[in-house]
């Protein structure tokens, strides 16, 4: 496998080889590329180019560019639905969520969201809603993905950033950079069913990014003002490890046999590899100046 780290101050995608910790290639997609997604089908991934009105297909099998710009309004990021239907390309300055076939993305709905900062999702166990988060207005959005609607909000405070679901599908896990009403950062729990806050976990400063582990025990969280990882258990809900790793750690993912989290240090300009059994830093690759949404 390779890692791509998408520079969201330039216009470009860093590919790094795990094995050896080096930057291996370099290459232009659009100006501000923001997250490098995977399509449902696996077959391709895509670069995110926000101020570029435009998605870059890479090829998997080479690392290399798959093909020319797809032009695509606002792609601050990108998820596709659990069936494979549809790409819901997320139009953060716009406020709306473009649902586009998710091979030649062409548009088929544009929903307006009518929350600011709209950047984050994951989906229901049973693919029927999707819950989002809005940086700029406190909330998280329900999109029922039967009707293409919005189904009613989430009033969470502060700034609500990554949203993973629990591996037993039964709670939605929140990170928010800071809640005012708790005094701290941390990780906010969402009932599934009812969609009603039931928890909440304090972690470092600036809680940010949401990876599961791939024995799907733990939850990453990326600490970016704290310049650290909390680890927490899915069993217990409670934090079972703190890493303190420096930088900035923003956006990342667990690689394919779990041994290592790669994280994006987003104001430093480095990916960091960082080992999933001991939490040690196994290596900080210089890559553009602010790598973002890593694939």
């Amino acid at each position: 496998y390779l890692v791509y780290a998408p520079d969201s101050q330039g216009d470009g995608v860093y590919v790094i080889n795990p094995r050896t910790y080096r930057v291996i290639r370099y290459f232009q997609t659009g100006a501000v590329v923001q997250h490098v997604v995977p399509a449902w089908d696996l077959r391709t991934l895509y670069a995110t180019n926000d101020i570029g009105n435009s998605l870059t297909p890479i090829d998997p099998n080479t690392g290399r560019r798959g093909g020319p710009n797809i032009p695509v309004a606002d792609p601050y990021n990108m998820y596709f639905t659990p069936d494979g239907r549809h790409a819901i390309v997320v139009e953060e300055a716009r406020e709306t969520l473009a649902f586009r076939d998710p091979h030649s993305f062409a548009l088929q709905k544009a929903l307006p969201v009518n929350c600011p900062g709209v950047d984050h999702m994951d989906f229901s166990a049973d693919g029927t809603f999707a819950l989002a988060s809005c940086e700029f207005s406190a909330q998280m959005v329900r999109i029922d993905l039967r009707t293409e609607t919005v189904a009613g909000y989430v009033h969470v405070g502060g700034s609500p950033q990554d949203v993973k679901l629990s591996p037993d599908g039964r709670t939605f896990y929140v990170a928010n950079r800071f809640l005012p009403s708790k005094g701290a950062s941390g990780v906010q729990l969402i009932d599934a069913l009812t969609f009603h806050l039931v928890g909440f976990i304090r972690t470092r400063l600036d809680s940010h990014g949401l990876y599961v582990s791939r024995d799907t025990r733990e939850l990453y969280v990326t600490n970016r003002a704290g310049g650290a990882i909390t680890v927490i258990s899915f069993a217990t809900r409670r934090i079972i490890a703190t890493w303190p790793i420096g930088g900035t750690p923003d956006m990342g993912g667990v690689s394919p046999d779990g041994k290592v989290l790669w994280v994006a240090g987003r104001y430093n300009s480095a990916v960091y590899a960082i080992s999933t059994r001991t939490g040690r830093v196994l290596a900080t690759i210089p890559a553009g100046v602010s790598p973002h949404g890593l694939c």
